[in-house]
């Protein structure tokens, strides 16, 4: 049997290592080299669909012959886009800011073998609820989600902000849109539940 091709996530984040992994394949993980700057009149979604794809194209120009997976996330407020705090003092002022409002999440995703690419975006609306200082504070020092677009964890107590979430993928919240990688992984020859991992 011809050998399948090596899977690759073009990034450093721990979440997406850890969602990644539950498909059972096997894969290392590569941090790309790519200039995350929005461009001028970029929407959101736009950013975060071609940083994607920038990400999976820049490993793959090194491993010919591999699948990389490329992904990104951009959370919006009446289309304007939400960083990652960084620190306390900007977690604290941004999820005060969130408080009451519907956040919107664009969670894309790019696979690539070097030549062809698929991508798509995967939207997740969460309205925040009204939050008092205290519980901000609170989930703040328990969580430390600076290193989050919007401050807070969903995939851990950061649920606990919420008042609705709505999308058609619980995982594209967290950063890797299982359901819609899963589609695009079999279509390129890797599917997970034809893998020797899988589930007999």
């Amino acid at each position: 049997m011809p050998l399948k091709p090596s899977l690759i996530l073009a990034s450093s984040s721990r979440y997406r290592k850890e969602l990644l992994s539950r498909l059972r394949l096997p894969f290392i993980a590569i941090s790309p080299d790519v200039d995350e700057t929005p461009q001028p009149g970029e929407t959101p979604e736009a950013l975060a669909l071609r940083l994607s794809v920038a990400k999976a194209m820049a490993v793959a120009a090194n491993r010919p012959g591999s699948i990389v997976i490329g992904s990104d996330q951009v959370a919006t407020v009446d289309g304007q886009p939400i960083g990652k705090p960084g620190d306390f003092p900007r977690a604290l002022a941004q999820l005060r800011a969130l408080s009451g409002q519907l956040v919107e999440f664009h969670s894309a995703l790019a696979v690539t073998d070097g030549q062809r690419v698929e991508k798509a975006d995967v939207v997740t609306r969460c309205r925040f609820r009204r939050l008092t200082d205290q519980a901000i504070e609170a989930y703040l020092r328990a969580e430390e989600p600076y290193d989050t677009a919007g401050s807070a964890k969903a995939e851990s107590l950061g649920i606990a902000l919420m008042e609705s979430i709505q999308s058609d993928d619980p995982t594209a919240i967290i950063g890797l849109p299982l359901i819609a990688l899963t589609g695009m992984l079999a279509r390129f020859g890797l599917d997970p539940l034809d893998a020797p991992g899988a589930p007999a």
